[in-house]
């Protein structure tokens, strides 16, 4: 009796800890004859390049300033033999475009939750957005869109942090034109969302960027490992203001006339494909988070789910790197050579190439500030704007001892890095000198500020082994 208990004990842990349960065992052996066999057969698994991503395959080099360095400044560091594992990264700075895209989600989840509230029980299992009732939480909506495990959580009073039984309903239309509103309930928590009438400028009906929070959650697991424990109280939970800092055209430059970008460069059409600026270090990984959500999402609603994604985040300071000098040894410029002008005399990167000119290009007049994206060479990873354009936000803390003390395997501060306020920002920007513009140039800014010059661009690890490389022509 004794040894049965202790076998039903046993099968009892594995089961237990596995991930979320998974599939039935079965009867051992039934089919593998007793042998311990995998389930699954093995098969070669590559990874799945993200959209707009290239894969920076990994490898040893040196980090820090190996050519001149004209700035003798303390921000520069001993030069120290690294190695970094592969991972994909962002053709390009995040475009306004693309956040934009991350604003509008915020927006619609804000308004559909506030709506779902206001609809209560009871809810329409209309999908036309007649009414408000037809915005009520997907469990409230009956038939079959809730599932036993909805009920369950339903019944059970939801528990904290997401609840499926607080889905909501995106098949839904939101109206955002007055004249197409549903109801005069609908239009009281639409309004809500709105800059009040008495705090308008020219009257002019305007979201209140104030309302705009993205809220989410990630593991300290630092403090976990540290700790030897793994449970909820290592998850910190933020509530993110996502909206650009528009003011940072008008605040960056106390004597110049950038009213119009102040007006105009987040939200204009025009601007669509240049890169974001005015971003803090949270908003960018707020960011990166609501990108992860967005793709397991999408995995989520498949018939055949496919596997979790790795997380997107913002780059280590030797992962950016690495990826800017594009695969050339000691590249003093991620085109390699130590010349900001090609051999026609064109400016390689958008820079200030003269004292007071801020102009690359004197006969086309084009890009005083940022340019858009992909406008000048990629380098010998396919990565456009490595140097100049926007500064970029790196994961990593700034601190001039930080080559000392790190480790040469991919050298990081782990997830403690939220707790400092220095951070690390790389590859000069449109109002910074050609020497600025050194793969191996360090600069940092406060987390909590906001810069017209510097903006981000995303990463994603790669499992090793998983992924086939292809060096892309710089032409």
């Amino acid at each position: 009796m004794k040894r049965i208990f202790l076998i039903l004990l046993s099968s009892a842990a594995v089961v237990s800890c596995s991930k979320g349960g998974g599939k039935s065992a079965g009867r051992p052996g039934a089919k593998t004859k007793g042998e311990l066999i995998p389930a699954k057969s093995a098969k070669t698994f590559t990874a799945e390049r993200p959209f707009g991503m290239v894969p920076v395959p990994g490898g040893s080099y040196v980090m820090g300033m190996t050519d001149v360095d004209f700035t003798n400044m303390p921000e520069k560091a001993n030069p120290k033999t690294v190695t970094v594992s592969s991972f994909f990264m962002d053709e390009t700075e995040v475009t306004n475009g693309e956040y934009r895209e991350f604003i509008n989600y915020v927006r619609d989840s804000i308004a559909r939750t506030l709506l779902a509230e206001a609809a209560g029980t009871g809810g329409s299992e209309s999908s036309t957005g007649a009414s408000i009732s037809d915005y009520a939480y997907a469990s409230q909506k009956g038939g079959d869109n809730v599932t036993p495990y909805q009920s369950y959580l339903e019944s059970q009073g939801g528990r904290d942090g997401y609840s499926e039984a607080k889905k909501l309903d995106w098949r839904v239309p939101l109206h955002w034109n007055t004249s197409a509103y549903p109801d005069e309930q609908y239009a009281e928590v639409l309004e809500s969302m709105y800059i009040a009438p008495d705090k308008r400028i020219n009257n002019e009906r305007l979201l209140d960027a104030n309302k705009l929070q993205y809220a989410y959650q990630w593991e300290d697991v630092a403090s976990a490992v540290r700790d030897k424990n793994r449970d909820a109280s290592y998850l910190k939970k933020e509530s993110i203001k996502v909206y650009p800092d528009t003011t940072v055209w008008v605040r960056d430059f106390n004597y110049a006339y950038n009213e119009p970008l102040f007006d105009q460069y987040f939200w204009h059409q025009a601007y669509k494909n240049y890169p974001v600026v005015g971003v803090t270090w949270d908003q960018a990984r707020a960011f990166c988070n609501y990108k992860t959500k967005r793709k397991s999402d999408f995995n989520n609603s498949l018939k055949k789910k496919k596997q979790k994604p790795m997380n997107f985040r913002l780059p280590t300071e030797a992962e950016w790197e690495f990826a800017a000098r594009g695969g050339v040894e000691n590249a003093t410029y991620p085109w390699g050579g130590p010349n900001l002008q090609d051999d026609r005399g064109c400016y390689l990167a958008n820079f200030k190439p003269k004292r007071g000119n801020y102009i690359e290009d004197e006969k086309k007049g084009d890009y005083v500030y940022t340019a858009p994206v992909k406008k000048f060479p990629r380098n010998g990873y396919g990565l456009y704007d490595m140097a100049g354009n926007v500064s970029e936000w790196t994961e990593s803390p700034f601190s001039n001892s930080t080559y000392q003390f790190s480790s040469t395997l991919n050298p990081n501060m782990s997830n403690q890095a939220y707790r400092e306020i220095k951070k690390t920002v790389r590859g000069g920007s449109w109002k910074d000198a050609g020497y600025l513009l050194m793969t191996g140039y360090r600069d940092w800014e406060r987390k909590d500020s906001a810069r017209s010059y510097i903006g981000f661009r995303t990463v994603q690890d790669i499992a090793a082994g998983s992924a086939k490389f292809k060096k892309k022509s710089t032409k």
